[in-house]
Parts: C-alpha cells; structure tokens; sequence
C-alpha cells in the first residue's frame, strides 16, 4: 500500500504531501485568501486614521503568505511589520504583552538578540488562531506601536 493511500481507498484517491488540504487535523489552515482579507482591513484601518504602514501576513510555519506597504510608509516599515509577525507566532502572544518581557530587568532581556532570526518586541504583532490553533500571525509597522497593534486587532475582526 501507497503510504499516503488510505486503507480502502484506490491509488486515485490518494493524496501526496504535495495536495494537502487547506485543513490540518480537521482546522482550516491560514489561505492567500484570508492573507488579503487581513491585509485589506489593517490597511483600511490604517487609511481611516491617516497613517501609512506595511502589513505581513505569516503562515503558522512562518513563511510569508502575503505583504503590503503604502508606498509612504517608511522603509524600515516592512522589516518591523514582519519581525513583529515572526515574534507573535513564535511565542504565541500579542508583541504589546511582551514588551515588559525584554526590559533590562525582564525574564527574557537576552532574548531578541539570542537567535539567529531577530525577534522585535513592540506593539503590532498578533498571533492568529482559528478554532484553539495557532494557524499565523499578522504584524503591522510604520505608525506607533498603539496604532500598530490596533490596526492589527482591527484585522482580526475579518477574518473567517
């Protein structure tokens, strides 16, 4: 028997790694689709207050599902909105809870310059869940880091 074939099925019915379905253990994984949607409204939000950002969308493995910046944002925007992203997926929490964390006194004060891959500890990255799951983040950068995190929150309310 195929490994990928299940028990009473036929080789048609089986699927390879490469046709996973957009569902891991019964949750819907994180598409282009929601990407956009999460985009367009942290942009919205972001357009609504008069101020420019770029926006990242990070799949739960962290690779980038989707990005945009206002073509008056700063620069420096894009780099912060996906390290903001990368850090609230990988210790799945708000970057605004975690800013006490990496203080000089904090518990974790080495910890943004102790891997390979920076992590950044202001406000704008929120993990995304969908049914208890951890399927992404959304990071926002380019407005202050109060602005950033509600342009983020803001997202969230979109997305299925």
């Amino acid at each position: 028997m195929n490994p990928t074939t299940a028990p009473n099925t036929t080789a048609a019915d089986a699927t390879t790694t490469a046709d996973v379905p957009a569902a891991v253990a019964g949750v819907a994984v994180l598409t282009t689709a929601d990407a956009e949607t999460l985009l367009d409204a942290a942009c919205a939000a972001a357009r609504a207050a008069e101020v420019a950002v770029s926006v990242t969308v990070l799949d739960a493995g962290g690779h980038l599902l989707a990005f945009r910046r206002d073509e008056r944002a700063v620069l420096i925007s894009g780099e912060t909105s996906t390290r903001k992203a990368y850090t609230a997926l990988q210790l799945g929490a708000p970057t605004a809870d975690l800013v006490d964390l990496v203080k000089p006194d904090g518990p974790f004060h080495t910890l943004p310059t102790a891997l390979d891959r920076p992590l950044l500890f202001i406000a704008g990255g929120i993990p995304l869940h969908r049914e208890g799951r951890l399927i992404g983040a959304i990071g926002v950068g380019g407005g202050t880091p109060d602005q950033d995190h509600a342009f983020a929150a803001a997202a969230l309310r979109h997305l299925p």
